[in-house]
This record gives C-alpha cells, structure tokens and sequence, in this order.
C-alpha cells in the first residue's frame, strides 16, 4: 500500500470485477462493493456487483423482522463502500477502512470466488489457524455474514 491508501489488485482479481461488473466495458473501471462491517470484522470484503446483488437478494428474502436480515442490512448496506478500481488496477482504501483494519505498508489478498478479502496479513494469519463453526441459531456476538450460508436459492 502507498502513502495515499492505494493498493494494487492482483491482475486475476481485476478480471473477476470486470466480470462481475454488468456496465463494465473495455477502458472502463469496474465498479465493487468493499464490505468493511463493525468491530466484529478485521478484514475488508470487497465484491462484484453481481455478487452484491446475490447478497441482496437473500436479505430481502428473509422475514423483515428477523435479527438476522437487520443484521445483514447493517453489515451489505450500511457497513459497505461503494467505489471503483482506478485505470491502473488500485483501489483507494479511505483511512477510514485501513484503520479499522491496522493496514499499514503490506496487505493481504484472499479470493473468494465473486469477492476477495483485504487483510493485515499478521491478522489473516492468526484468523485463519482458527476453525469457524456455524450456528443456525442467531448469535449477535458473531460476524453477520455467517447467516448467508445455507441458503441455497442465488
């Protein structure tokens, strides 16, 4: 990461935005969704439009009074900044975000198909040596997102 917060995308990352982009066309910069959340979260999810609008699709299947899609309203909607990648293949991380996380100097990439992680890779490290289990039942003390598993209508 530069002085100014940008990062360069790995080259098959930026291939799988502009995909994922339906206005996308050669010599525009696609357009992403960084999912940046609350203190649970320690990293910054960065998605297709596409794969936004999946995400949406499931919240808005869910029942309105459910914690669970008011959980996940907070964390895709009111949790997320919309931006796009520059013409050289960077995204402008806001101090904002970069704080949240502790990046400073070095990020950490992980792809997760239609999105990609951003990481302090000290962090990323120390996370993924811990095993993650799912619980059906509603936890507000675990990150949101665990809710959209299951869930097999796209």
């Amino acid at each position: 990461m530069d002085s100014k917060g940008r990062v360069s995308i790995p080259h098959l990352f930026r291939r799988v935005l502009e995909a994922g982009d339906p206005d996308w066309v050669d010599g525009k910069n696609p357009q992403i969704h960084i999912v940046y959340g609350d203190g649970k979260r320690d990293f910054l999810e960065c998605f297709t439009l596409r794969a936004m609008d999946k995400i949406h699709a499931k919240i808005e299947r869910m029942p309105r009074a459910d914690k669970r899609r008011l959980a996940l309203q907070r964390l895709y909607v009111t949790h997320a900044f919309p931006t796009s990648v520059d013409e050289t293949g960077r995204l402008v991380l806001p101090a904002k975000l970069r704080d949240k996380i502790g990046l400073a100097g070095e990020a950490f990439f992980a792809g997760t198909g239609e999105a990609f992680e951003i990481w302090k890779p000290e962090t990323y490290e120390a996370v993924i040596a811990e095993e993650l289990t799912a619980d059906d039942a509603f936890d507000p003390d675990v990150d949101a997102s665990m809710y959209l598993s299951g869930d097999e209508e796209d």
